[in-house]
């Protein structure tokens, strides 16, 4: 077999090192991708990726839809359409997020590639390096990622039981203003949060909006969970109550299926019109043919009835995951019991590192994601996130089951050698500290 050529030794591994734009320093791998390819293992029990469960999905339903799709309107779904989205498809939304109390027009959704993309198109649309952008503490990797690849500063304020905490809020702007920062928006998610599964109480809403409305904050509320609450109908969006300060964010992802990758944003008029530029630059427009599919399931079938069979689903999952660790972990450990969405944050006995015990978790064969992902300045260390929406109520018990053995065995060895030291955790670019979320 002919070899490859021997590298010469003053060759660099990348080549192209010296021709980066700056802000690729900000663009690396998150600690979940990493775990993708430990994770999706048969052997491993991954507690890890917030994949949803799609199995409850009539997919003979899906796929007579589709197929009348491409008999009927074949030339048309797989054409380039419009940057903003097919028409259709754009009202429909607003149906669904009427059911959280918003009243809009179709006209001002514009479509993406699932909400990741929006919160992208976003920030490219109001952000300079240096801007700083408001999170919760923790907060979503994917947007997390999304902000240090834009060059942004991210400062955090505290969540409780009850969600962001609006007299941190208030000292999170108070610290950057006195900084001589600019606060370009507060990037939160409402509903059964990912990671910390709380929600945003109905008694803090109102002050939120006020305290960014008197500071002049623009809210990006990303709401991919809003409508898969276990025993509650659909909170109040902050959208409904602020139409001319919040950008609002929603998903098919978890209510449909993300292969299909479509997403929105609703936004006031002129960011609308900016968006669209954003997104033909982009992408030019978002995929006809996913677009008119989901279009067509909304229209022919009960997708409300759907999305509450996925509601008990994972209303089960839940319940699984809360009874595991309540017989099976160390009365040290702490977790909140969701009301909703995919995830439950598990906090650490004191000195244990999710993140340096990762490794022997792999090799007991559970996965979890350290809770350092959601942050952007290095705390977290003494928690995780655990996701319950993908494995059967069975898988779920023996993860937990898995985990909690290696988590005794490092407090035995703790004990037994005792603890090293892992220093605070570093601060992020921005110099300002980030507390930690309080669930009790």
């Amino acid at each position: 077999m002919e070899q490859s050529p021997a590298r010469p030794p003053s060759a660099r591994l990348d080549a192209f090192v010296d021709r980066y734009a700056a802000r690729t320093a900000g663009m690396t791998a998150s600690e979940i991708r990493a775990l993708f390819a430990v994770a999706s293992r048969p052997e491993v029990v991954s507690l890890a990726g917030g994949m949803p469960n799609i199995s409850g999905l009539p997919l003979d339903v899906v796929g007579g839809a589709i197929s009348d799709l491409v008999a009927q309107q074949g030339a048309v779904a797989m054409q380039y359409g419009s940057g903003q989205g097919v028409p259709e498809l754009r009202e429909q939304i607003t149906d669904v997020m009427r059911l959280e109390g918003i009243e809009a027009h179709p006209d001002d959704v514009v479509v993406t590639v699932g909400s990741q993309q929006a919160v992208d198109l976003v920030t490219r649309v109001f952000c300079d390096p240096g801007d700083v952008v408001l999170c919760e503490a923790p907060s979503y990797v994917g947007a997390l990622g999304v902000f240090k690849s834009y060059e942004c500063e991210v400062v955090h304020a505290e969540m409780d039981a009850h969600g962001l905490v609006p007299e941190a809020l208030r000292q999170a702007i108070a610290s950057v203003k006195a900084a001589g920062k600019t606060i370009k928006f507060l990037y939160t998610i409402p509903n059964f949060h990912n990671p910390a599964g709380v929600t945003l109480s109905a008694e803090r809403r109102p002050e939120i909006l006020e305290i960014c409305r008197a500071e002049g904050i623009l809210i990006l509320e990303d709401n991919p969970y809003g409508l898969l609450g276990f025993d509650q109908e659909p909170m109040r969006a902050l959208r409904a109550d602020s139409a001319d300060n919040v950008i609002y964010l929603g998903s098919f992802s978890k209510t449909f299926a993300p292969g299909f990758r479509v997403g929105w944003a609703l936004a006031p008029g002129p960011v609308r019109e900016k968006l669209v530029l954003a997104q033909e630059s982009a992408t030019l427009c978002p995929p006809q043919f996913s677009q008119m599919a989901i279009s067509a399931y909304l229209a022919n079938h009960d997708w409300q009835g759907q999305i509450k069979q996925f509601r008990e689903m994972y209303r089960g999952r839940r319940d699984a995951m809360v009874d595991a660790l309540s017989d099976l972990m160390p009365a040290s450990c702490r977790w909140n019991v969701p009301d909703g969405g995919f995830y439950v944050w598990l906090s650490l006995p004191p000195g244990v590192n999710a993140k340096a015990m990762l490794p022997r978790a792999v090799t007991a064969r559970v996965a979890y994601v350290p809770g350092t992902a959601f942050y952007a300045d290095g705390f977290g260390s003494n928690a995780m996130r655990l996701s319950f929406c993908y494995p059967t109520p069975e898988r779920i018990r023996e993860g937990v089951r898995r985990l909690a053995g290696v988590l005794e065995a490092e407090m035995e060895l703790r004990a037994t050698f005792g603890a090293p030291d892992q220093g605070k955790p570093a601060l992020g670019s921005s110099g300002y500290d980030s507390p930690r979320i309080d669930l009790s």
